[in-house]
């Protein structure tokens, strides 16, 4: 497996990851994948490619399997227009293998790179991998509804 800089060849692949980002609890109906092209969650790919955006994406064998990414939007983990907010998606046949670990971490070395300070993030709070966004150091800053009325906590990794 080989982790890059994500490039503009990779951006398409970017709708299938934000639609596998979405936190499903057990027991819920897993959407229709038009979920992602709502506005609030639409915002976190839309023209990616910009200025401020920044991701990396796990490679094996020819194939996409993980994509990281981090923009400047006014999404539900926005906390400043200084700060990029994280989204981060693997396969899931391949998650649970460190893949995710990995991409945060090259993620994380080009957003120091790039004179970013911190990153922010969003995650419902009965999603278990808030316990990973704390292994790799995010606090929870604060807490909130997001459009569905599902609790968030707003977290918050210095880099």
């Amino acid at each position: 497996m080989n982790i890059r800089t994500i490039q503009p060849k990779d951006y398409p692949l970017l709708e299938d990851f934000l639609f596998h980002a979405i936190y499903i609890p057990q027991g819920e109906a897993i959407p229709e994948r038009k979920i992602i092209f709502e506005p609030e969650i639409f915002i976190y790919i839309k023209d990616f490619g910009k200025e401020h955006d920044t991701g990396v994406v796990a490679e094996e064998s020819g194939k996409i399997i993980g994509a990281a990414w981090t923009r400047i939007i006014p999404a539900y983990g926005n906390i400043d227009d200084e700060t990029p907010e994280l989204a981060i998606s693997v396969l899931p046949e391949f998650r649970g293998k460190g893949i995710g670990e990995k991409l945060m971490t090259h993620l994380f070395q080009l957003l120091r790179k790039s004179g970013y300070t911190r990153t922010s993030l969003s995650v419902q709070k009965n999603n278990p991998a808030t316990r990973f966004y704390q292994r790799l150091g995010y606090v929870i800053t604060d807490e909130k509804l997001d459009h569905a009325g599902h609790e968030d906590y707003i977290m918050v990794k210095h880099l």
